[in-house]
C-alpha cells in the first residue's frame, strides 16, 4: 500500500537523485574545490607550496599580456574550427538524414569509426600526410608540381585541420539528430505550395535544424578551446593554446597553484561564453531538438 506520509513523499525525489548527486559532488564539486583552493597558494623558488589566500597567481594570469594573447589565440582557433565543422558537417548530416539508403545505420557506423581509434594516433597521422616525406609532398613531387617538399606542418592551420578531423563527427551527429527529427510532411507541404527545393530547404529545413547546429557548434567550440594534444603535435612554437599553459605549469613546472589559476580562468571564460549563448539562443532549444 502506498505511503501516505507527506514527509516521505517530499524526500522521495531526493532519495532517487542521491546516487547522481553523490557522483556529481565527488567527481565535479570536490575536484573543482581543490583547484580553487590551490589557485590561491604560492609556489616558492625552492619548489614548496605556501598555503594561504594569495592573489599573486590570479594577478599574474589576469594582467600579463602573454596569457591574454594566448587566450585570444585560443578563442580564434576554437571559433575557426567550429565554423569549418559547421560548414563541412552539414552536408554529410543532411545526406545521412534524407538518404533512401536502406542501411542507414551502416552510414552512422562509418561516421563513428574514428571514435574507435585513439585521438592521439589520429592527430599524429597528419604528420604522415602533410610532413616533408608525407603522402601529399610525395604526390606533388611525383607529379612534377614541386621540386622539393613544402612545409605544411607546425602552424595554426594544421592545428585547425587536426581539430576539425577530431571534432567533425560530433558536429555531424548533432546536426543529423536535428534533421532526422524534422517532419517530412512540412517539406512536402512547402513544395506543394510552390517552393523550389532550395526554397523549402531555406525556409523549412534549415531553420528547424538550427538547434542541432547550435548544439554541435557549442560542443565543438568548448572541446576545441580546451584541447592541448593537437597544438603540441601539429602546432609550432608560437601556436600554443591556453590548455598547453595549464599542462606546462602543472606537469613540466610542477606549479600547481599557477596551473590551477590558469585552468579556472579557462573554465570561467568558457562558462561565460556558454551563458551568453544561453541568453541569446537558449540551451532549452538544444534540448528540444533531442526530445
Amino acid at each position: 500500500m502506498a505511503s501516505l506520509d507527506p514527509m516521505d513523499n517530499r524526500w522521495r525525489p531526493w532519495r532517487l537523485l542521491a546516487p547522481a548527486l553523490t557522483a556529481v559532488f565527488l567527481l565535479l564539486v570536490v575536484p573543482i574545490s581543490f583547484i580553487i583552493v590551490y589557485s590561491f597558494w604560492l609556489r616558492t623558488a625552492t619548489g614548496a607550496d605556501i598555503a594561504g589566500f594569495h592573489l599573486d597567481n590570479w594577478e599574474e594570469v589576469l594582467t600579463d599580456p602573454f596569457y591574454r594573447d594566448i587566450m585570444v589565440f585560443t578563442i580564434w582557433i576554437a571559433f575557426a574550427t567550429t565554423v569549418v565543422c559547421a560548414v563541412a558537417g552539414y552536408i554529410p548530416a543532411y545526406f545521412i538524414a534524407t538518404t533512401q539508403f536502406k542501411h542507414k545505420a551502416f552510414l552512422l557506423l562509418l561516421l563513428m569509426l574514428p571514435f574507435w581509434i585513439s585521438y592521439i594516433i589520429r592527430t599524429m597521422s597528419w604528420i604522415n600526410i602533410l610532413g616533408s616525406s608525407g603522402i601529399v609532398n610525395v604526390a606533388l613531387q611525383w607529379l612534377g608540381i614541386t621540386d622539393e617538399p613544402i612545409q605544411m606542418l607546425y602552424n595554426q592551420w594544421t592545428v585547425i585541420v587536426g581539430l576539425v578531423h577530431f571534432l567533425l563527427p560530433f558536429m555531424i551527429l548533432n546536426i543529423y539528430v536535428s534533421l532526422y527529427a524534422i517532419d517530412r510532411n512540412l517539406v512536402d507541404a512547402a513544395r506543394s505550395l510552390g517552393c523550389t527545393g532550395w526554397q523549402s530547404f531555406r525556409e523549412v529545413t534549415l531553420p528547424l535544424s538550427v538547434p542541432g547546429l547550435a548544439a554541435g557548434s557549442l560542443l565543438c567550440f568548448v572541446l576545441a578551446a580546451g584541447t592541448y594534444i593537437t597544438p603540441v603535435v601539429l602546432g609550432g612554437p608560437t601556436d600554443a593554446m591556453f590548455a598547453n599553459l595549464v599542462f606546462d605549469a602543472i606537469i613540466t613546472q610542477l606549479n600547481w597553484p599557477l596551473g590551477s589559476a590558469l585552468s579556472l580562468v579557462l573554465l570561467i571564460l568558457l562558462g561565460v561564453l556558454v551563458a551568453i549563448y544561453n541568453r541569446f539562443a537558449g540551451l532549452g532549444q538544444i534540448a528540444k531538438s533531442f526530445g
